[in-house]
């Protein structure tokens, strides 16, 4: 069974959200959000070479022009590699444990799985970055304290990957 909604990110942006359920103890969560924005591209790359231009017209050196350029292009590349998330599914296997991937937008995949074991809950965490922002995490078990929590992990976050790195997790 197949279900799928939208919904608005907290700056607007729109996702979709699919629900794939294989089997009473086997279901899939997934998150899509938008592909690149042609306008915010446009901006970004303007402003960059608005202020190359600028500081050609003072120093009237061309490498400036060039060094612009070669930023942008280098800036552009890291953004698609390492930040923009295109899509995070989850896939949660009650007796196995829970499947993290994230698809960045430059085709690398970054997966992660959770043993069943080490997860004590799934809540709704609360953090305050320039406003208030809900997401949701999954606590991790202490293995030294029984009633301890280890680290907290966010679920269909827009981050970076050393942010999210699997060696951290388990």
């Amino acid at each position: 069974m197949e279900d799928e909604r939208s919904f608005s990110d907290i700056c607007g942006g729109r996702l979709d959200l699919q629900r794939r359920y294989y089997s009473p103890s086997c279901r899939e969560f997934c998150l899509s959000c938008p592909r690149l924005s042609l306008r915010s591209l446009t901006a970004v790359t303007c402003a960059v070479w608005l202020a190359a231009y600028g500081l050609f017209t003072l120093c009237e050196n061309s490498m400036i022009l060039s060094a612009a350029i070669f930023i942008t292009l280098l800036g552009l590349l890291g953004y698609l590699h390492f930040v923009k998330i295109d899509q995070e599914t989850l896939l949660i296997i009650d007796s196995l444990g829970i499947q993290m991937t994230s698809s960045y937008a430059s085709g690398k995949e970054s997966t992660t799985f959770i043993e069943m074991g080490k997860v004590k809950d799934v809540v709704i965490n609360e953090a305050i970055y320039m406003k208030v922002i809900y997401y949701l995490c999954i606590l991790l078990e202490d293995p030294v304290e029984p009633h301890g929590i280890s680290q907290v992990v966010p679920v269909f976050q827009p981050t970076s990957s050393d942010q999210r790195d699997p060696s951290n997790m388990v």
